[in-house]
């Protein structure tokens, strides 16, 4: 059977724009409603903590789990490596975008090597 794909230019156009509310609605509402009212100081202390979990969680994950989901942390060495590098870069410089650039430079020179 031969699949081609069937949708028109109308499709399309309502596929994008549904797209588009389905991006815009969960940031826009947030938004609304806290420039009217004030944030508690404790909210503020909690979320400078967002950032960092979120980049440990997707860290995480490709370091220690592997394609089978499970638990395998010696098989994953060259993303190993380069997320030690991170780690000490984030701590010295604590920079998030100079963590990221110097991490992805690592892995790749470390995949290019191993």
């Amino acid at each position: 059977m031969n699949s081609v794909n069937t949708w028109t230019t109308t499709q399309h156009f309502w596929l994008i724009v549904l797209g588009f509310f389905v991006a815009f609605v969960p940031r826009y509402f947030p938004l609304l409603i806290f420039t009217k009212r004030k944030i508690p100081a404790w909210f503020n202390e909690w979320m400078k903590f967002v950032p960092v979990s979120l980049f440990t969680a997707l860290v995480v994950k490709d370091v220690f789990i592997d394609s089978n989901y499970q638990l395998a942390p010696m098989t994953h060495v060259p993303e190993l490596l380069a997320s030690l590098i991170v780690i000490i870069i984030a701590y010295r410089t604590r920079s998030m975008s100079m963590s990221v650039i110097i991490g992805l430079m690592a892995a790749f020179l470390i995949a290019m090597v191993v």
